[in-house]
């Protein structure tokens, strides 16, 4: 399972990576507005936005692409370890 995660802590991106590949996932983090973010962003099946840490025109692309690649898409208002374990559970189960 392909992850995209938008938002976050800089100093948190190895351990948001880490966490998801203890779920078995590959996982690009963004936590700062890149250029071309639309671009960089691919084609994941999982989007999760930290809402708490994320500009709007982070979440405004996210949102888009998620529409446009069909991925499903997660807001999580925390940006803990534990708040993406939660989110993971969920989505991993539904596999």
């Amino acid at each position: 399972m392909r992850i995209v995660i938008v938002g976050g802590n800089d100093c948190m991106i190895c351990r948001y990576k880490a966490v998801c590949s203890r779920y078995g996932c590959s996982a690009k983090v963004f936590t700062q507005m890149p250029n071309a973010l639309k671009k960089q962003i691919g084609s994941p099946d999982l989007l999760v936005v930290f809402t708490s840490t994320v500009s709007h025109k982070m979440a405004q692309c996210a949102r888009a692409e998620a529409e446009r690649t069909g991925a499903k898409l997660v807001h999580c208002h925390s940006a803990s370890i534990s708040a993406l374990g939660r989110v993971l559970d969920k989505q991993c189960a539904a596999c």
